[in-house]
């Protein structure tokens, strides 16, 4: 009975081998666009990483634009798009001066004139 049992163990587990063995791969060549297109821009990255900070979707949530669709749309853009808008993060100034900024310093230097010209 034991050699009986080895020998239908055996038969079993060689036909589960061949059974279980033939698995069907595709091997081929891709293009370079193809390759390029699975790893990220380096601009792509870099804005990716701006909409992680949390003053960045702080600003997003303040202006009514939720920060994970602004992810997916950065996502979806094509290459260009992202190096226009890489281009303008990087041009724009770093401290932005706003509408009551500018108001306020031609207060400032109208007020200097004002007394300048008065003395």
């Amino acid at each position: 009975m034991n050699l009986a049992f080895k020998k239908t163990t055996c038969r079993v587990l060689v036909v589960s081998l061949f059974a279980l063995s033939f698995q069907t791969a595709h091997a081929g060549l891709i293009g370079a666009d193809q390759a390029a297109a699975a790893t990220p821009s380096p601009e792509r990255t870099m804005l990716l990483s701006a909409l992680d900070r949390t003053d960045v979707a702080a600003q997003l949530q303040a202006a009514g634009v939720d920060p994970l669709a602004a992810r997916e749309r950065v996502k979806s853009m094509t290459d260009q798009e992202v190096h226009a808008l890489a281009q303008d993060i990087q041009a724009a100034p770093a401290g932005g001066i706003s509408g009551w900024g500018w108001l306020a310093i031609v207060l400032v230097a109208a007020l200097v004139w004002y007394y300048a010209i008065r003395t």
